[in-house]
């Protein structure tokens, strides 16, 4: 975040804001403020905040936005001017202050790699990903909250062939992929404009000639329309969806389907996505850094025994197959 975007309310957070190394900031009622850096949280004791300066600041933002927060509307969701993401509540929700977390927007965006450097995943990995993707492969990125999705997510994307048409849909726009042939579009669903949904944007991707549709992150009912488009001739896809494991993942997908569309049966959804999905990329966080721990190659789905049929790919030497295992049939 740069000096001339921080507003006038947060100076006293200024440092956490500024720097490029902190991913999230958050501050409690208790007047107590925490940071986030590779993983690890830390509690930040220099920090002093007026809860009157700070509730009023909060409001100018929801005014901004064409919002309210007061006793009724004890609840905010914003963007910041950086693309930072700010979640905020008020008494009496909590007390005796506000709270506040900032998701902060990455100034830097990480290459393979980068993520190599990091430990993310081994070279051998990162190669065999990138064949999937050029090869037209659907990957779901999963993990749980910061745990480094969507930086995956983009240093991955690079592999799509400069040729093809991509589209992009997200919450907040952090992507920023470098390709020539690039739609990318936001929900608009916490400002004063009329409400547009994931849901609403992926049905009109599909009238933009995508060869490639990337979805922030799977987490309503756009999962029926994106297991429908992927099963209609857009393969080659990437998203992220919240999930504590590769395995996990596929069940929240199917759950997530069931939910807008209730007149179908787990079997019929889970048989679906066992076409439309190839891998599942698993991310975790761990102390000082985000790694891929495991990648799920989705080879089909059997309807006899309700079991999803993969094979676990290895980190270490991806054309490898570590073991094989079937994963039973999700209960909703």
């Amino acid at each position: 975040m740069s000096f001339e975007l921080i507003l006038p309310f947060m100076r006293p957070i200024e440092p956490l804001l500024l720097d490029d190394s902190i991913s999230e900031i958050m501050g409690n009622p208790d007047a107590s403020w925490w940071y986030e850096r590779d993983g690890i949280i830390r509690r930040e004791a220099s920090v002093s905040f007026d809860a009157g300066k700070l509730r009023t600041g909060l409001e100018v933002i929801a005014n901004q936005l064409g919002k309210r927060l007061d006793e009724d509307n004890p609840v905010l969701h914003a963007q910041l001017p950086d693309g930072s993401r700010l979640a905020a509540v008020i008494p009496p929700v909590v007390r005796p202050a506000p709270a506040l977390t900032i998701r902060k927007f990455p100034s830097r965006h990480y290459t393979v790699d980068d993520l190599i450097a990091r430990g993310t995943l081994s070279r051998p990995l990162a190669e065999f990903l990138a064949e999937q993707i050029r090869n037209g492969k659907t990957l779901l990125i999963s993990g749980g909250t910061s745990t480094g999705k969507t930086t995956v997510l983009r240093a991955l994307a690079a592999a799509i062939p400069d040729e093809q048409r991509i589209v992009v849909i997200e919450d907040t726009s952090e992507l920023h992929l470098q390709k020539p042939n690039l739609l990318s579009v936001e929900c608009q669903t916490d400002t004063f404009k009329a409400s547009i949904t994931f849901d609403d944007l992926l049905k009109s991707a599909l009238r933009w000639r995508p060869d490639r549709i990337i979805l922030g992150e799977v987490r309503g009912i756009e999962a029926r329309t994106l297991l429908d488009s992927l099963n209609t001739g857009h393969t080659g896809s990437l998203a992220t969806i919240h999930a504590n494991s590769a395995a996990k993942a596929l069940r929240r997908f199917a759950n997530l389907v069931l939910r807008s569309h209730a007149q179908a049966t787990f079997e019929d959804i889970e048989a679906e996505i066992g076409e439309a999905v190839n891998y599942v990329v698993h991310v975790e966080r761990e102390p000082g850094r985000r790694a891929i721990r495991e990648v799920l190659r989705l080879d089909d789905y059997d309807r006899r025994s309700q079991q999803f049929k993969f094979e676990i790919v290895s980190g270490s030497d991806s054309n490898s197959i570590l073991f094989r295992k079937d994963i039973p049939h999700a209960i909703a």
